[in-house]
């Protein structure tokens, strides 16, 4: 006999979902204990809700396949859910277990009870209490085959306790044949195939097409067809570097996002949304392409992305020998002297090692960090896509588990980093090859910016104290060492230099505080 709880960690394991990210309460006790009878189950402890979801975010990112987490009744889901949320606009497989009180206390108003339902709601695709023990095992499959569906979703099983400590019969094994997903049609192929041909008409790609084979693919269709190749601003996953095929990517600000489109006259999305403003700003359109611009949709990010793409490549002729256009290999030189962003964004080009997973929520220092590196060694590229703040540490520590023999730097500025910066022990106690890369511009930047793009030309007092992180001085220095991870400070270009290389160097985590003032 075992009880709901071993059912379930054995269904998980029969699935294929060797991973949890976890940080369980009372409730899920018997669920530890489960996970505590299999060692090839890996249990990853993070010491925030946000960052259990993150992380898995990450490694799905990463792993293209599913993990898990162990979350705590509605509190420790609410704490999830600002990542849950980047991960639902990401397209990432996520499998929640969120423990809740056992049945007959229930109708009792405890201090922890709360509305699972209502949170899971409003951010899972798929949820499911689970009624009895013998319950268990099949819903935790068909679990694990909803956030497999569509390329990827979130799916929340709620657990409560006395059907993990119930008898249940067996584990069950994986659900149903592969799911097979939306095709465009034929008429609508052709159309598209015909519609890249004219002049100053685009293909915005997104989802697995940015990376990979498909990536490659879509830069002989832009070859063949003469169509502009496009990338949306926040992204899950793409290649960057020498070798990857050229594509042109939409920045955040909307004046300059709206330029970029200026003269297109059609854009076919594949595997992705219609580009939009980030915010809605006075006087400023929503979506930045002209008004005479069709956006056509062609192959939605829950579709058959990979079907859909070969079968456009067929309709415009592409053959092995088409060609498409690759990035060269250019490495700058190190710089030395004072530093600046414009020298981290060089140093980074030119040591980034090949096949290395950056993860990047720098997003003011980013707009000088990130361009440099379009011609470093190739790697892989993971953004922001909800726009909730908090991703990138616990996003590294997932790609870094999902991809053991990689090395991993996390861009971050110093207000973004506070939201989960305990990933940092979780970096420690895994002894995750990541190199973090703290940009301290002492405060929330990018709303700095924000408040002049809604049109405030100035700003007193008040604004000030909400905008920056000073007095104290956040020192991510003893901020590290305090989680387990050896760090210093770079205040000239050298140091940086001489930092980064160590970091990379070596294995382990290792966290860099880059101390140099925004551009003006």
């Amino acid at each position: 006999m075992m009880n709901g709880a071993q059912s379930l960690v054995k269904t998980l394991l029969n699935n294929g979902v060797d991973t949890v990210f976890a940080n369980p309460g009372t409730s899920e006790m018997h669920f530890v204990a489960a996970l505590d009878q299999h060692t090839d189950m890996n249990c990853v402890l993070c010491l925030f809700e946000g960052g259990t979801t993150g992380a898995a975010d990450g490694y799905f990112r990463m792993k293209r396949d599913v993990a898990g987490t162990l979350l705590h009744l509605a509190p420790g889901f609410g704490n999830a859910f600002a990542n849950l949320h980047n991960a639902r606009k990401a397209g990432s497989g996520i499998v929640n277990v969120v423990g809740d009180h056992a049945t007959h206390h229930q109708r009792y108003e405890s201090p922890l009870k709360g509305d699972i339902l209502g949170i899971s709601h409003a951010v899972s695709h798929w949820t499911r209490v689970s009624s009895s023990a013998a319950d268990v095992a099949l819903d935790g499959s068909a679990a694990v085959q909803a956030a497999r569906s569509q390329n990827g979703q979130i799916s929340t099983l709620v657990l409560p306790a006395d059907t993990a400590w119930n008898p249940a019969s067996a584990a069950a094994e994986r659900l149903g044949a592969q799911e097979i997903l939306h095709r465009p049609s034929p008429e609508d192929i052709e159309a598209a195939a015909v519609r890249l041909t004219t002049p100053h008409a685009a293909l915005m790609i997104g989802g697995s097409a940015l990376f990979g084979p498909l990536r490659e693919l879509a830069g002989k269709i832009a070859s063949a067809t003469g169509c502009r190749l496009l990338a949306d601003t926040l992204i899950p996953r793409i290649s960057k570097g020498a070798g990857t095929t050229r594509l042109d990517q939409l920045v955040y600000p909307v004046t300059p996002k709206i330029a970029q489109l200026k003269d297109t006259s059609s854009i076919t999305l594949l595997g992705t949304d219609r580009p939009v403003a980030f915010f809605a700003y006075p006087g400023k359109p929503s979506v930045p392409e002209p008004s005479h611009c069709p956006v056509m949709d062609l192959c939605a990010p829950t579709d058959d992305i990979e079907w859909t793409i070969q079968s456009l490549a067929d309709a415009v002729g592409v053959t092995n020998k088409t060609e498409t256009q690759a990035v060269p290999l250019d490495l700058p030189a190190i710089p030395s002297g004072q530093l600046s962003l414009e020298k981290v964004g060089l140093t980074l080009a030119a040591l980034i090692p090949e096949n290395a997973i950056v993860c990047n929520e720098s997003v003011t220092s980013g707009f000088h960090v990130i361009p440099p590196t379009a011609t470093a060694r190739p790697h892989d590229l993971l953004a922001g896509t909800g726009g909730a703040i908090g991703l990138c540490l616990p996003c590294a520590t997932g790609a870094a588990i999902a991809c053991p023999d990689r090395k991993v730097i996390a861009l971050t500025g110093d207000g973004s980093a506070m939201y989960t910066l305990q990933s940092l022990w979780t970096m420690a106690r895994e002894n995750l090859d990541i190199t973090v890369i703290v940009f301290a511009n002492r405060g929330y930047q990018i709303l700095r910016d924000e408040l002049a793009n809604v049109g405030v030309e100035s700003f007193g007092q008040n604004a000030q104290a909400m905008f920056d992180v000073e007095n104290p001085m956040l020192d991510w220095v003893s901020l590290a060492k305090g989680h387990g991870v050896p760090g210093t400070r770079a205040k000239d270009a050298d140091g940086f230099a001489t930092a980064l290389s160590a970091a990379l160097s070596s294995s382990g985590p290792s966290l860099i505080e880059v101390v140099c003032p925004l551009p003006a």
